[in-house]
């Protein structure tokens, strides 16, 4: 190969200055190399090769060629695809509607749609790069390749037991029908016994119910988790009873952050300050009877002014407490669901760009592909895991063995 490509310079006087000479080289070799195949292609396909006639035992024969434009890293290029007279020859190695060849290609364009670049963006990228006009919906195509792949990653098989699993959901407007809907996106995201952490399942349905959350919680089930240890969600009506219904023995930790954004969500501008002073008093407590007796003094304190405060906490005690009978190491990990709504933050960096997505696919598609960028980073397991797989060891030792 090297020495023919050193003769097809010298004899055709071209001269390599730069990395667009070669790239046109490349271009031409790959449109004779690919004409060449499919012209080999179609003799296999009528067992006579061209002007072979003697060995002819077939009614049909060659017609021609027909142009196509191909989409390849070197550029677009002019195709000759040949033809048979009976129209039964199929081409395999460029096959009837598809018009990108380079496999390199189509990854860069889903690593674009990964970091969340719009399909017009990819388009006008991939034609000043690249010189290559390619189409929104060669793109779409491109990327739906992705689909069976979500599908496989949303049923893998998973670990029997789970020390943690946040539970959240964010929500995107998606074209529906000639109509703009919101979407739920259900995320659960694991930390194993190991300590290493992991997205779960990643589904899109209506908006946020508990109902769906039991459907989410069964198919973990049927993918092997036997048992969650310690559950952290928002504060969802329904969502301890969706968790139970499941795994009944898991304990449910209430988000503490959500808890305190619902309960300052209508405080006045002068009181805020104060009214967190008091409040940081009751879930910062060293132990759940300080906590309740603050929660107390808190009510005696603002309850005239704000009693729905009270109520809620009250309420919700059972769920938002449950981080005051573990060590300190295991409170840090599960009283707020931090470790999730930052990754939903990587997630809506990602997506900024798209205000509404035209199919929950699409929604899907690029979600998958972020998370896949996010998730590769995650290869160790939390500094102070040790503290906290000892810790929870005590406290489940009998779940766990």
């Amino acid at each position: 190969m090297r020495e023919l490509m050193q003769e097809y310079l010298k004899n055709n006087d071209i001269s390599v200055k730069n990395g667009t000479d070669v790239n046109s080289i490349m271009k031409d070799m790959m449109s004779v190399l690919l004409e060449g195949a499919l012209d080999e292609e179609l003799n296999e396909e009528l067992a006579y090769s061209k002007y072979d006639y003697r060995n002819k035992q077939t009614s049909n024969s060659r017609n021609g060629h027909s142009s196509k434009t191909m989409h390849t890293s070197y550029g677009d290029m002019e195709v000759a695809i040949p033809r048979d007279r009976n129209g039964e020859y199929e081409p395999q190695l460029v096959k009837k509607y598809q018009n990108t060849v380079s496999q390199d290609m189509e990854e860069k364009i889903i690593s674009m749609y990964a970091k969340g670049m719009t399909t017009g963006d990819i388009e006008s990228h991939m034609r000043e790069l690249y010189d290559i006009d390619i189409s929104d919906s060669t793109i779409s195509r491109i990327t739906d390749k992705i689909l069976p792949i979500v599908k496989e990653w949303q049923e893998r098989p998973l670990a029997d037991v789970y020390a943690v699993v946040f539970m959240d959901a964010i929500h995107y407007h998606v074209r529906s029908e000639g109509r703009i809907v919101k979407r739920a996106v259900y995320i659960a995201l694991g930390i194993d016994m190991e300590g290493h952490k992991d997205v779960l399942g990643m589904y899109v349905g209506e908006n946020e119910s508990a109902k769906f959350w039991l459907s989410i919680m069964n198919g973990l089930k049927n993918r092997g988790v036997q048992d969650i240890l310690i559950a952290c969600v928002d504060g969802l009506s329904g969502f301890p009873q969706a968790i139970d219904a499941a795994y009944p023995q898991t304990e449910i930790q209430q988000c503490i952050i959500h808890q305190i954004r619902n309960s300052t969500k209508f405080v006045s501008y002068k009181d805020i300050k104060k009214l967190m002073i008091d409040l940081k008093e009751v879930y910062a407590a060293p132990t759940e009877e300080i906590a309740l007796d603050k929660l107390e003094h808190f009510a005696e304190k603002w309850d005239s002014k704000y009693p729905k405060i009270y109520k809620s906490w009250t309420e919700n005690w059972t769920t938002l407490s449950t981080y005051f009978k573990y060590p300190e190491a295991v409170r840090k990990l599960i009283y707020t669901t931090n470790a999730i709504e930052g990754f939903n933050r990587q997630l809506r960096k990602v997506t900024k760009n798209k205000t509404v997505f035209p199919s929950d696919d699409s929604l899907l598609k690029m979600l998958y592909l972020a998370t896949m960028d996010i998730t590769k980073k995650w290869t160790g397991h939390r500094q102070d895991w040790g503290q906290i797989h000892s810790q929870l060891e005590i406290y489940f030792e009998e779940r766990l063995h």
